[in-house]
């Protein structure tokens, strides 16, 4: 990629983005961390292709060998597709499916035994299942409207799984203890997990951080969660990067209940 598409993927799309949940620094920021751990990853197989039209970048999508992939699921000689992105502008004029295209050959030329992604059965842009479904991909496992969809390669290839989620609270007496689980290739969590260790950082004399990071394969493995904030064993989300009004909010709901 040149450092126009790198900056592209590196933000996820957000290149000139100031959307009020975000600020510019926040997405930079991220941005650059990301470009990082991707060259990084490089070196461990993970891919990304990027769509032009007319020479500007519309889409990219990004594989990474399933041994290494912070985002799930759990496997063996298989190439994920973690996030598949093309701007809306772009829409309907068949980058996604030449990306897919690009992605199999990919996969094929590591030598992968089949190509796997997770999609999800809702009315939200993000990696819809019936997407992947359109472009021939045949669902192996499903849990509510998320499901493992995959094109194989090999017939004696074995079935990935969707991630089980391990997590269990442990109280420190007197604390509020915040676990976050979070992963350098998802921007939303790059830039989460910035403002939870600022937050957290108010309350230095009464709250204790946790951190896992998803890019630790050990960690990923025993608790089986990419992204996620618990404060003392209750879970935040918002969709979205939590914004660190609704992180201060709950710590102190915690504090209260102490």
């Amino acid at each position: 990629m040149n450092a126009k598409s790198e900056y592209f993927v590196g933000t996820c799309t957000h290149v000139a983005d100031t959307p009020e949940i975000l600020t510019r620094d926040e997405i930079d920021a991220s941005a650059k961390r990301r470009i990082a751990w991707l060259r990084e990853m490089h070196k461990q197989g993970s891919r990304v292709k990027v769509a032009f039209i007319d020479g500007q970048p519309v889409g990219f999508i990004h594989l990474i060998p399933i041994e290494v992939c912070p985002w799930g699921p759990i496997g063996e000689d298989l190439m994920v597709i973690p996030c598949l992105a093309v701007i809306e502008k772009a829409r309907h004029r068949g980058a996604g499916r030449k990306l897919i295209r690009k992605a199999k050959e990919e996969a094929r030329r590591q030598g992968k035994k089949g190509i796997v992604t997770i999609g999800y059965y809702h009315d939200c842009w993000f990696m819809p299942a019936s997407f992947f479904e359109k472009c021939g991909f045949q669902v192996a496992g499903r849990k509510g409207e998320e499901a493992i969809l995959w094109k194989v390669f090999d017939p004696l290839v074995k079935a990935p799984s969707l991630l089980d989620r391990n997590y269990h609270f442990t109280p420190i007496t007197g604390k509020v203890v915040v676990d976050l689980f979070w992963n350098t290739f998802c921007p939303t969590s790059s830039i989460e997990v910035q403002r939870v260790r600022e937050v957290v950082g108010e309350y230095r004399d009464s709250g204790i951080l946790n951190e896992y990071c998803a890019d630790d394969r050990s960690a990923l493995l025993r608790f089986q969660l990419p992204r996620g904030i618990f404060i003392n064993g209750k879970e935040i989300w918002w969709g979205h990067e939590a914004p660190k009004d609704g992180i201060r909010q709950a710590i102190f709901q915690a504090l209260k209940e102490r």
